[in-house]
């Protein structure tokens, strides 16, 4: 089970730029992280489900594209989204 829609228009509204805004790197990537660890939680269980493990590497790779892009136009708002998400980096 991944993210509920209730949680992904929470993370929607919280990460938005503006009003109405669904698609902004930061968004994609609050939403990726939610999803990466849920994965993350779900293989301290599930030890052997690789084909799951193969979507997790590829949220990864996406998101580490987002940031990239994201530190490309502003390190500010780089720095911001790292913080706000915690990620470490």
């Amino acid at each position: 089970m991944s993210i509920t829609a209730e949680r992904k228009q929470e993370l929607i509204k919280e990460y938005a730029i503006k009003e109405g805004d669904t698609g902004s790197p930061e968004v994609q990537i609050a939403i990726l992280t939610e999803r990466i660890t849920y994965l993350t939680g779900h293989f301290k269980t599930h030890k052997k489900d690789n084909h799951s493990r193969r979507g997790l590497l590829k949220m990864v790779s996406q998101r580490r594209h987002l940031l990239d892009y994201v530190k490309g136009k502003s390190m500010a708002r780089y720095q911001g989204i790292i913080e706000r998400l915690g990620i470490r980096r």
